[in-house]
């Protein structure tokens, strides 16, 4: 009898164990859905369109722009700041720049400071959504298009938030199937 408590106990904590390690997977992009949709942790929102409602009251608005360790790029805002009313659609545009000989994707991840801007900062259209791929010495300016929700003024938390930081990083991406096939073919010498 002693015997089958010990394999119970055993199964019982090899199951607990598995589902601990399956649970370690889910919670990264559990915790992203979640953030896209609260905003928390200065994730901005998504929207189709801009806001109906625009208010006189002014937020100043910072761009940021930084590369991950690896990334050749240059990277920038074309302008640092820009002032809007809350409601407004702006339209910023960020510049990156391929310095090497290397085709080279990159996918942006972003965050808004402070956090708790973070539910209504909303973009309605951005650069960041898709993978960008840049040729050897191409440089490109990549917009984002985004509204301060007027339902800031409401929260006890935000309402007196005057400047809000837009943040972006560039980490290196694989290449798309059909751009490695193009790089091939360039790098194959013409007879």
């Amino acid at each position: 009898m002693s015997q089958d408590k010990n394999t119970r106990m055993l199964k019982r904590l090899v199951a607990v164990a598995a589902f601990m390690l399956a649970m370690s997977f889910a919670a990264v992009p559990a915790y992203n859905l979640f953030c896209r949709v609260t905003g928390f942790g200065g994730t901005p929102s998504v929207a189709k369109g801009g806001s109906d409602v625009i208010l006189d009251r002014t937020v100043k608005i910072r761009f940021d722009g930084s590369l991950e360790r690896d990334m050749p790029w240059k990277f920038k805002p074309v302008a640092k700041t820009m002032t809007l009313r809350i409601g407004e659609t702006g339209l910023a545009f960020y510049e990156a720049y391929n310095p090497t000989d290397k085709v080279i994707a990159g996918s942006a991840s972003y965050n808004v400071y402070p956090y708790e801007a973070g539910g209504y900062f909303t973009k309605i259209d951005c650069f960041c959504f898709t993978m960008q791929v840049l040729q050897p010495g191409e440089r490109v300016q990549m917009p984002v298009t985004f509204y301060v929700d007027p339902e800031m003024v409401d929260d006890p938390d935000a309402k007196y938030i005057k400047e809000i930081t837009l943040s972006y990083t560039f980490h290196v991406a694989d290449l798309p199937d059909d751009e490695v096939a193009l790089a091939s073919e360039q790098a194959q010498p013409s007879n």
